[in-house]
């Protein structure tokens, strides 16, 4: 296994720790496991492209555990009262919709690769359950979590212009 699936596979191995740490509300604790987490996602994409090593399992694996680490934090905060529901509903269900949209092309040999806005969400869902973990619930994580929620609404929607002629018989 190349370095950057390993690091994959250690945001993984991460998640539970976070989930622990949160619930077991050592919000700092849990700021720096999840921080480290999220580290590791910047880190083995940039390693995977800058030295070939990009393969079939980091394709499939890295946005799950992306997905996996971010959505579980939410939930948790969610439960702690932390972040609106509506909030982590509206991110739970862009993944779950671009996910399918993203099986649904590979079946029919079409990729489509992560966009700049589809970045700049993930990083913002990242900021958003760090500031929670670390200051709570004020008016900055409350803009902060409308800033999150619209970057994921909108890069949702460009995935779906992007995906739009798989909704199409050939």
């Amino acid at each position: 296994m190349n370095l950057p699936n390993r690091l994959t596979m250690v945001r993984i191995a991460l998640i539970p720790v976070t989930c622990a740490l949160i619930a077991l509300g050592l919000d700092v604790w849990a700021a720096a496991v999840f921080g480290a987490a999220a580290l590791t996602d910047f880190l083995d994409g940039h390693i995977a492209r800058k030295r070939g090593l990009v393969t079939a399992f980091g394709k499939f694996a890295d946005p799950v555990a992306d997905k996996l680490l971010v959505l579980t934090a939410m939930i948790l905060l969610t439960e702690r009262g932390l972040l609106p529901g509506w909030a982590t509903v509206v991110v739970a269900a862009r993944e779950l919709i671009v996910d399918g949209l993203r099986m649904v092309s590979a079946g029919q040999g079409k990729v489509v690769a992560a966009k700049w806005p589809g970045k700049l969400k993930t990083v913002l869902q990242i900021v958003l359950v760090l500031a929670l973990l670390l200051s709570g619930k004020n008016a900055f994580t409350s803009c902060l979590t409308v800033a999150a929620v619209a970057m994921t609404v909108v890069s949702g929607a460009l995935y779906l212009r992007d995906f739009q002629d798989i909704f199409h018989d050939k």
